[in-house]
């Protein structure tokens, strides 16, 4: 398994999150939060893959809900703006925007009431580099320092404006030196009590520096697969089941006693097309397979509805994606006669590469090959299994699936997946003016600057980029109708349960 790819998002957007006190639900009935009770949540893991280490490959849903809540990430993903403050209070950069110092908040401390210093976090900072890689942790070792009291630095060897937002989530920060986790003394809203197996109970942490919890507890219990955490909130055993998927969505519909959680932009499925050589090379092509799929008919037949229409731009949930773009729809016509001019050959059978890694991505290519059919593109879809695509297809093979999560950034996929200097360029696309904007919007020093920039790299990956996509699927939480102010932001916002409470 790619390990480096598939912790990219997770170990820099991670793939959406909680704005502390303004990304919760709006789905409860009125009235007052409740103080007290326990919330027993369900989420899938595998007893193979447990892991307590903060820093390592937390591959299991159920140990990324346990640890985000036990210990605190420097930031956390946010609405608009798209970042938000958790353990630093907040960060200020150079004007050259290498040069980032993040300030701790105030008073906080661990869960054994020790002071947080700047120390312990520069220690766990360094860790994490040097477990993860550049993937986890995009600064250096060495340029990860202290500023007196209280004050972190991280210094980057290029302007890059989107520093906050790539230390989200997996900084967490623990105790220097330590190297034994399993009494997990964290920082976060919830200590741990008990653990075993993979299940957990974590207890309100009185001292946290955010606003006080109001659940007395979480319970987590680990589920070997997504039918059987929807067995278990379907059949009242659990109150949340933690991005159950559609089939549990549409089963708890029509229940009084349950609700669906619909969190928007949680994963795209899609396509990446060589650019740089083979026969998806001219742009043409592309725009062509852009015009010949029916985008609403993917949404209704691989996402159950349970999704929306996307417009072939990756960062559908960012405040700057630009919704002025005119939506791209269906025009068989007009395809076949790109395919024309560019000289295509339809006579010939091209492969889809996909493998069965996000939900409804080995389906979402069947139906695009029916669809493809219509305007002359012939695709044979070929299954591979996960590690072999990873191997063998991805970033070299001329068209294959691509998803990723926690859409919120437009700039951070230019500059990840986009960009020329890339090592995970899926689409070899190298563009000189696309790659001048990414600079531009990575060192802008105003707003004004920053939004034209964004502007144009968008344009210019809807205009010619290689990606095909079509849509974005809502991540699903099944809950008890007594459960309160859950997280409705895409990805992994669902992890931050602090601010729930129960009626």
């Amino acid at each position: 398994m790619d390990w480096n790819r598939r912790q990219l998002l997770r170990g820099g957007v991670g793939a959406g999150a909680l704005l502390l006190l303004a990304a919760c639900s709006d789905t409860g009935k009125p009235g007052a939060p409740a103080r007290g009770g326990t919330l027993r949540v369900g989420a899938v893991g595998t007893a193979a893959r447990i892991e307590r280490d903060p820093h390592a490959n937390l591959s299991n849903d159920s140990d990324f809900l346990i640890i985000s809540l036990v210990y605190d990430a420097l930031t956390v993903p946010g609405a608009d703006p798209n970042v938000a403050p958790r353990l630093a209070s907040r960060w200020e950069s150079d004007a050259e925007r290498k040069r980032w110092t993040f300030t701790l908040a105030e008073n906080a401390s661990f869960h054994d009431g020790t002071p947080v210093t700047a120390e312990d976090v520069v220690w766990s900072l360094r860790r994490l580099r040097s477990i993860g890689g550049a993937s986890k942790m995009p600064v250096a070792e060495a340029d990860i320092t202290t500023d007196g009291p209280g004050r972190v630095v991280l210094t980057v060897p290029e302007p890059n404006t989107q520093l906050p937002l790539l230390v989200r989530l997996m900084t967490f920060t623990v105790k220097k030196d330590t190297t034994d986790f399993t009494a997990a003394v964290g920082t976060g809203p919830f200590r741990l009590e008990s653990y075993q197996g993979g299940n957990a109970r974590l207890v309100r942490n009185e001292r946290w520096h955010g606003p006080a919890p109001l659940l007395d507890a979480i319970e987590v219990t680990m589920f070997e697969s997504a039918t059987a955490l929807g067995n278990a909130v379907l059949g009242g055993q659990i109150d949340l089941a933690s991005n159950v998927g559609a089939i549990a969505g549409r089963t708890a519909a029509g229940r009084s006693d349950l609700q669906v959680v619909r969190r928007s932009d949680d994963t795209m499925l899609g396509v990446a097309m060589r650019t740089a050589d083979g026969p998806f090379a001219d742009p043409r092509v592309r725009t062509a397979v852009r015009l010949g799929v029916d985008r609403p008919a993917l949404v209704n037949q691989v996402h159950s509805g349970y999704g929306t229409v996307a417009n072939d731009i990756l960062g559908t949930a960012d405040p700057r994606y630009d919704t002025s773009i005119p939506q791209r729809a269906r025009d068989v016509e007009r395809a076949k006669t790109l395919l024309r001019e560019a000289n295509f050959d339809t006579g010939r059978t091209y492969p889809l590469v996909t493998k069965a890694e996000a939900p409804g991505e080995v389906e979402s290519a069947r139906v695009l090959a029916t669809q493809l059919a219509e305007i002359g593109l012939r695709v044979d879809v070929l299954v591979q299994e996960s590690n072999a695509f990873y191997d063998q297809t991805w970033l070299t093979a001329p068209f294959y699936t691509v998803s990723w999560g926690t859409n919120d950034s437009t700039l951070f996929y230019a500059d990840k997946l986009l960009s020329s200097r890339s090592n995970r360029n899926e689409t070899a696309f190298k563009d000189p003016e696309f790659d001048a904007a990414t600079a531009r919007a990575l060192a802008a020093r105003d707003d004004a600057e920053y939004a034209a920039a964004c502007a144009s790299l968008q344009r210019i990956q809807y205009d010619r980029g290689g990606y095909l996509v079509w849509g974005m699927a809502d991540g699903i939480d099944v809950a008890a109708a007594r459960v309160r102010d859950l997280p409705v932001l895409g990805g992994f916002a669902r992890v931050q349960l602090e601010r729930a409470w129960l009626e």
